[in-house]
């Protein structure tokens, strides 16, 4: 972050605790291999980060203040009745501006193209998430859980490593502590591409698994904010999200008062998807289907109303941008559909096709023509020679 925050006292002693809870517990279980198809580590691999904890200095652990922050720009308030397998937070569709970018949300960021992220090696989820260990609280434990949960054989031909870090995506923290989500989208929506890179390695591997996941059919998705922002998407204008945006087919979630509720000033996001993915395979919820936007996902505002009293509808619809916004993040990867148009409608087919129709039915007539005209000929040539 461009500024360091002071940490709160308390945090830092918790965080030093659980540094000495965390070293107690690997020491214990040492012994202990995890062994899975497609990756494999130890816990002697997994004690070796966590003595990067460890050996953390009192600076370094200052570094994490950001996580205690009050900024004035975030909503830090938690829902305390979380229950299992259901996130209370969802990143874009729920919280307060979090994940809605637009001309009066840049907040110093300078919105250049997020490219340099795909130039990192692809790496396993461990090894990726090194570089974040002193911006995420308790990462490690988070990281296990993801793995743990991951079958040997994940759907969709991705690898152990790469649903991991998909459903790492979707795990909520344990409050008042930031979840990875939160983290990355706040940095890609408010802060440089040079503040992004300690999350470039874990973007590789997390948008390696994004793209190789079908894109869902063109539908109509929504999500929604908790504030009247209709006066800053007049129609016509273009819509740039930055960060992964969360979204659901389901507008009835969207009236639960733990995400939009049905009172106070709200606005819906009705988005004509074309490149969305599905996660719901490899999150951590597995009773939500979430289609996440890729960071980058251009749109233009189509229009706009207002059904109720303090209730505010957006329709978008994503295009695709003429420039690059988002790198994939390896050769041949796609972000969008390959848009398939009938034999028909193609110009390099449809006119030499309609040349040689013409071509042969102007043959066929000139033909049709000078036989006629040999036929009649022909008898009168044999007349003249009978009266001969």
């Amino acid at each position: 972050m461009n500024q360091r925050a002071n940490v709160i006292p308390d945090a830092l002693y918790e965080e030093n605790q659980y540094t000495q809870r965390v070293n107690d517990n690997v020491r214990k279980k040492r012994k202990k291999k995890v062994n899975r198809k497609n990756v494999t580590f130890t816990n002697d691999s997994i004690y070796n980060l966590n003595e990067q904890i460890s050996s953390l200095s009192e600076k370094d652990t200052v570094n994490q203040g950001h996580l205690y922050a009050q900024d004035e720009n975030v909503d830090y308030t938690f829902d305390h009745d979380e229950t299992e397998k259901q996130r209370v937070a969802q990143p874009p569709v729920v919280e307060e501006n979090k994940q809605v970018t637009n001309e009066a949300e840049k907040l110093g960021t300078d919105e250049a193209p997020i490219i340099e992220y795909a130039e990192e090696p692809l790496l396993p989820l461990i090894d990726a998430c090194a570089p974040l260990v002193d911006i995420l609280h308790d990462l490690w434990t988070y990281v296990n859980m993801a793995l743990e949960e991951t079958p040997e054989e994940p759907p969709d031909g991705l690898t152990v490593d790469e649903s991991a870090a998909i459903r790492l995506y979707t795990i909520e923290w344990t409050a008042p502590h930031r979840s990875l989500y939160s983290m990355l989208n706040y940095t890609l929506k408010n802060y440089s591409r040079e503040e992004l890179r300690p999350y470039f390695r874990y973007m590789k591997l997390f948008l390696t698994a994004l793209v190789k996941l079908p894109c869902s059919p063109p539908l109509t998705v929504w999500r929604g904010v908790t504030k009247d922002l209709s006066a800053e998407f007049p129609p016509g204008t273009p819509v740039t999200w930055w960060s992964f945006s969360s979204t659901t087919t389901e507008l009835t979630v969207l009236e639960n008062n733990m995400y939009l509720g049905t009172t106070g000033a709200r606005t819906l996001f009705s988005v004509e998807a074309i490149n969305g993915r599905t996660i719901r395979a490899h999150s951590h919820f597995v009773t939500e289907d979430e289609i996440l936007l890729l960071p980058g996902t251009h749109m233009i505002v189509q229009s706009q109303f207002s059904p109720a009293t303090d209730l505010y509808i957006i329709h978008l619809k994503q295009v695709i941008p003429n420039e690059t916004l988002l790198q994939p993040p390896f050769e041949g990867a796609c972000l969008y559909p390959k848009i398939t148009r009938p034999w028909y409608r193609k110009k390099r087919i449809v006119i030499p096709l309609a040349i040689l129709v013409t071509m042969c039915i102007v043959a066929t007539i000139i033909g049709a023509i000078l036989g006629s005209r040999a036929a009649n000929k022909e008898p009168r040539m044999y007349a003249f020679f009978d009266v001969l």
